[in-house]
């Protein structure tokens, strides 16, 4: 069942589509701002856009803070939305049923082609965006500084940290790596709110939309200050504490907050989702 599933998903177009368009977004920005050499100051803009000019190995970084706001959770809430009410829609959800699936093995199997998803989604954005950094901006070069021994020592510094302090090929590496899995559990909380929306109706695109209007709703929550009781407990609070992978020292509290809140947005999405299609009416 579950190799179905991810047959299925890496058939549909629109899978491909919505990929294809979450890479080009940055490779066209990428482009752009290596034909007028003009970056965003630094505060502006999308982080760290303003540092790719002298390093294209930042890119990466700066095509995944592109596309988190707005463009990635929609492809993500689009996918996990059509999950079960895509299937209910087109008469094919009591086919499957019908056949000896159990509920909780197709919900489990329709979780993990969604995991896949965003996976492959935020994981083709920064392997585009890499590669579209060093064709278009390079690689910084190697700082030669005196060493104590009255000769000369070299130190491959490729950019500098959001505190100031150069950063390895190896450090960026490494922080965009964690940024990574961070942006994907992040989308991972939206991916159980359509999941569960999913499950209560037959429409995909309402599935997809109720979780957009969630997260809109979480967005403007955050940014009120009336709010400020209930802003650590709500799904975007923390999807910028990524950044903090490109501080020097890296500051841990604010990125283990945001593990812990979307992990309890999986489970507890997760869970009303199985206790929902586990007795839902599908004859009706």
């Amino acid at each position: 069942m579950i190799g179905v599933e991810l047959l299925k998903l890496v058939r549909r177009p629109r899978c491909w589509v919505s990929i294809a368009l979450l890479c080009g977004l940055p490779i066209t920005v990428a482009i752009f701002v290596a034909v007028t050499h003009l970056a965003p100051p630094p505060g502006q803009g999308p982080a760290l856009l303003s540092a790719v000019l002298s390093d294209g190995q930042l890119f990466p970084a700066a095509a995944l803070a592109i596309v988190l706001p707005i463009f990635l959770p929609v492809a993500v809430a689009v996918v996990a939305g059509d999950a079960i009410a895509g299937e209910a829609s087109s008469g094919m959800l009591r086919y499957l049923l019908a056949r000896p699936v159990g509920r909780t093995r197709l919900l489990v199997a329709k979780l993990i082609a969604v995991i896949a998803y965003v996976l492959l989604a935020v994981v083709l954005v920064a392997l585009t965006s890499y590669v579209t950094g060093r064709l278009l901006f390079g690689s910084a070069p190697v700082t030669v500084t005196p060493s104590g021994l009255g000769g000369i020592s070299t130190t491959n510094v490729a950019a500098s940290s959001l505190s100031g302090t150069p950063l390895t090929p190896a450090d960026i590496l490494l922080r965009t790596a964690g940024s990574i899995g961070f942006i994907a559990v992040s989308m991972l909380g939206v991916a159980a709110i359509a999941l569960f929306l999913s499950t209560l109706t037959d429409s995909s695109l309402g599935a997809a939309l109720g979780a957009v209007a969630a997260l809109i709703a979480s967005g403007v929550l955050v940014a009120l200050n009336s709010a400020e009781a209930v802003s650590p407990y709500l799904p975007t609070r923390y999807w910028l504490a990524w950044l903090d992978f490109f501080r020097q020292p890296i500051l841990w509290p604010e990125i283990d907050r945001g593990f812990a809140i979307q992990a309890v947005y999986v489970v507890v999405f997760l869970s009303a989702a199985w206790a929902n299609f586990a007795s839902k009416d599908i004859t009706s």
